[in-house]
């Protein structure tokens, strides 16, 4: 089986794999990477369970082949956000409103939530609801998400 090599910055880190071309992202991720956080949920680029950061924007992982992954791609997961104030505090909020119920969205709902305050650290109901169109939830509801947002929003980093 043809194997190609790619060097992405997951996590801050450099990182060089040896994959197939059309192996997803996710499993990449998982399997060779040993980093958990993404899950798969549909398979199908429909629940958010593996979503991560490419390049600073939400993408479903299970949905993406690491062929298409370029040299030099930065790459966040759940993982990488402990290394942020940003990540951090959202994991908090999220914790202190009821936000986490089974935590199988989470992940990708914290990854959603990190990329839209990075880049509206003052978003609106509207855009909150928008940020994490794609992400189910089906233990804690949506309202308790936007509330953590809305209370991360109040104390992101320079937005104090």
């Amino acid at each position: 089986m043809k194997t190609i090599t790619r060097i992405w910055k997951v996590n801050g880190e450099e990182k060089t794999v040896k994959v197939p071309p059309m192996r997803r992202l996710l499993d990449v991720l998982r399997e060779d990477l040993g980093l958990k956080g993404a899950k798969e949920g549909c398979g199908e680029g429909e629940c958010g369970t593996c979503t991560v950061l490419i390049n600073g924007a939400p993408m479903v992982s299970c949905l993406i082949p690491a062929g298409q992954v370029r040299d030099g791609t930065e790459i966040m997961t759940v993982e990488g956000l402990e290394k942020t104030e940003g990540g951090r505090l959202l994991q908090e909020v999220y914790a202190d409103k009821g936000s986490a119920q089974c935590g199988f969205c989470i992940p990708g709902m914290i990854l959603s939530s990190y990329a839209l305050l990075s880049r509206n650290p003052n978003p609106d109901e509207a855009a909150i609801r928008e940020a994490h169109a794609g992400n189910l939830c089906r233990c804690t509801g949506y309202q308790k998400i936007v509330e953590a947002v809305q209370a991360a929003a109040r104390k992101w980093p320079g937005n104090k």
